[in-house]
């Protein structure tokens, strides 16, 4: 008998251990009109936490969404009091093999300095505010294709995913965004980078923040999910280390509707409203949408796992 139960507990050891560590959610979420804002704010928030998961997937309804919807939808904005940093337009292609392109971009205008420098091999772009990363497909009818699965915002750190678009559909569209590393508060979230370098080698990104280094990798970019494995520089204190960015203006205008939080107790998964869930401590969490929305109709759904130290 006390065999067995010192089996019983080694196995619950070993289901929590893969299930990674238990970190705290805070939402920050408020409510909008305007379906271009980023009402949503989701903090993860821990002490020591140098490891998790990212991954994006289709969302459920999106074999049945007919035409997709991703063009801006400013109704109720008003964005005439956001900052507004000038900068020479231009547009690069920072690399390029028989598989991926990376393109770097420059906008006339963006709301934070664009200070992080951008690196692949020995040369080093300045002044970046977008960086896309495209992989190249085979097509049947127009040829070879590129389609985005990545981009980052050195600027202000933010992070957009999405999987290859599915058999049939030449193109899905991004929706929440999300940050890593550790997080400041200027009029709205951010992440101050000093640099990031690109290695194809490993599929990665090496991220220099102010407070140590980082890195994100690609570990599947297929049309079931991308996944993403990051690294965050340690901690000891208890403080945002990722989060997510997303749009909720109703069920039917959403970039997130849902959140799905995994607690600490095992298989026990709550479906919560985007914007009401209480802080509390999960192992994962989905953000997912159960209706198809207008807006950004074929945007992925998100999770964050494998929290580790």
């Amino acid at each position: 008998m006390r065999l067995l139960c010192a089996l019983i507990l080694m196995l619950l050891a070993i289901g929590d251990a893969a299930a990674g560590e238990a970190v705290l959610v805070e939402n920050a979420s408020r409510s909008t009109r305007c379906a271009e804002e980023d009402n949503v704010y989701v903090k993860f928030v821990a002490r020591g936490i140098r490891r998790l998961t990212i991954e994006a997937t289709h969302p459920t309804y999106l074999a049945a969404i007919g035409e997709d919807s991703m063009a801006p939808d400013f109704a109720h904005c008003d964005m005439s009091h956001d900052p507004s940093v000038p900068e020479t337009p231009k547009d690069v292609v920072l690399f390029e093999d028989a598989d991926y392109r990376l393109v770097g971009h420059s906008f006339a205008r963006f709301w934070r300095p664009a200070e992080a420098s951008f690196r692949v091999d020995s040369v080093v772009t300045e002044h970046l505010h977008l960086v896309q990363l495209l992989r190249k497909l085979p097509g049947q009818e127009m040829g070879s294709r590129a389609i985005e699965i990545l981009v980052v915002y050195p600027a202000d750190g933010y992070w957009r995913l999405k999987p290859l678009p599915p058999a049939g559909l030449a193109e899905t569209g991004y929706g929440s965004s999300f940050l890593i590393g550790p997080i400041e508060e200027e009029g709205r979230p951010f992440v101050r980078l000093r640099s990031i370098a690109f290695d194809r080698s490993a599929l990665a990104f090496h991220l220099a923040f102010v407070s140590g280094d980082g890195e994100l990798r690609i570990v599947e970019a297929t049309a079931e999910r991308t996944r993403l494995a990051v690294t965050l520089p340690p901690h000891p204190d208890a403080r945002p280390f990722a989060a997510l960015r997303s749009m909720f203006v109703s069920d039917e205008i959403a970039d997130a509707a849902k959140a799905r939080l995994t607690g600490t107790s095992a298989g026990l998964v709550t479906p919560w409203p985007i914007l009401y869930f209480p802080a509390m401590e999960v192992r994962s969490a989905e953000f997912v949408r159960d209706l198809p929305s207008r807006h950004n109709r074929s945007a992925p759904d998100l999770r964050f796992a494998d929290f580790g130290q």
